[in-house]
C-alpha cells in the first residue's frame, strides 16, 4: 500500500490539502459508521491492548487469551483493534467461550490482516477515529505487552482518565517484568511533580488473570453497576465521554 494514500495521511500533510471539505465529510463519516457499528455491542466491554508481532509461543499471547476467556465468561464483550498478536490472542480467547468479539481494524502502509476471531469487524482508516472506538464503548482497559501504539493507547485512556474527560474506569497492565521500566518513570515522574501522586492510583499492574478480573471487578461491575448481558442481542448505548451522554454512565 502507498503512504501517500492512507487517509490520514492526507489529512495530517504539513502542506495543508486543497479539499478539506470532503476529508471533513469522511472523518465525520467514519466516525458515524463505527459508532453506529460498534454501539451495537449489547453488553459491557473492555478493550485490551497489546502488540500485533507477538506470536502465539508468546508468554502473553497466552496471557491475553485466557484473560479475554475470563471477561467473556463474566459477560464482557472483548474489543480489541483486531489485527494479529495480543489482539488475536484477546479475540481468540473471547470465541474461545462463546463471548461476543469485536476488532476495530485500520488501514497501514503495510497490510495487517484482520484476525479470525471477530464477531464484528469496523474497518477503519483514521487512526483517531480508531483510538476513539476502543475507549467509546468500554468500561475496562487491560494493556498487555507492546510497541509505541500500545503506549499510546494506554497513554491515550490514562489521559482522558486523568483529565476527567471519561469516568474513572479502570486500567490494567500485565506483564510486571515488561513494564517495570514505564512503572518506575511514573514514579519518577510523580516524584518531579509532573503527574499528581494520586495519578499513580489509576493504573494497577499485575501478572495474574484473576488479579486482574478481580481488579476490574470491584471498580468497574461494582462502582457501576454493570450487569451481565442477556442472551438476546439488544442495543444499549454504551457511551464514554463525561457529559455527552442520556443518561449517567
Amino acid at each position: 500500500m502507498d503512504n501517500g494514500k492512507m487517509e490520514d495521511r492526507k489529512v495530517l500533510d504539513q502542506k495543508g490539502t486543497d479539499d478539506l471539505e470532503a476529508h471533513v465529510q469522511k472523518i465525520a463519516a467514519e466516525f458515524r459508521a463505527g459508532f453506529e457499528a460498534v454501539g451495537r455491542i449489547d453488553r459491557p466491554a473492555v478493550t485490551i491492548f497489546g502488540s500485533a508481532r507477538v506470536r502465539e509461543d508468546a508468554p502473553s499471547y497466552g496471557a491475553a487469551r485466557a484473560a479475554a476467556s475470563q471477561f467473556a465468561r463474566a459477560g464482557w464483550a472483548v474489543v480489541t483493534g483486531g489485527g494479529p498478536g495480543i489482539m488475536e490472542a484477546a479475540n481468540r480467547g473471547a470465541k474461545d467461550v462463546g463471548g461476543r468479539s469485536v476488532g476495530c481494524t485500520i488501514e497501514l502502509p503495510s497490510e495487517q490482516p484482520a484476525n479470525a476471531y471477530l464477531d464484528r469487524c469496523v474497518r477503519l482508516h483514521y487512526f483517531f477515529v480508531r483510538k476513539a472506538l476502543l475507549v467509546k464503548y468500554s468500561y475496562a482497559f487491560v494493556v498487555m505487552p507492546g510497541g509505541a501504539g500500545t503506549l499510546d493507547e494506554l497513554f491515550e485512556a490514562l489521559t482522558l482518565i486523568q483529565t476527567a474527560k471519561i469516568k474513572n474506569f479502570p486500567i490494567v497492565i500485565m506483564g510486571t517484568d515488561y513494564w517495570k521500566g514505564l512503572i518506575d518513570f511514573m514514579n519518577k515522574m510523580a516524584q518531579r511533580g509532573m503527574i499528581a501522586e494520586a495519578d499513580l492510583s489509576l493504573i494497577y499492574a499485575t501478572d495474574s488473570v484473576d488479579e486482574a478480573i478481580a481488579h476490574v471487578r470491584s471498580k468497574a461491575i461494582e462502582r457501576f453497576g454493570l450487569k451481565r448481558a442477556a442472551h438476546a442481542r439488544r442495543h444499549f448505548p454504551w457511551l464514554g465521554e463525561c457529559g455527552l451522554l442520556t443518561g449517567d454512565k
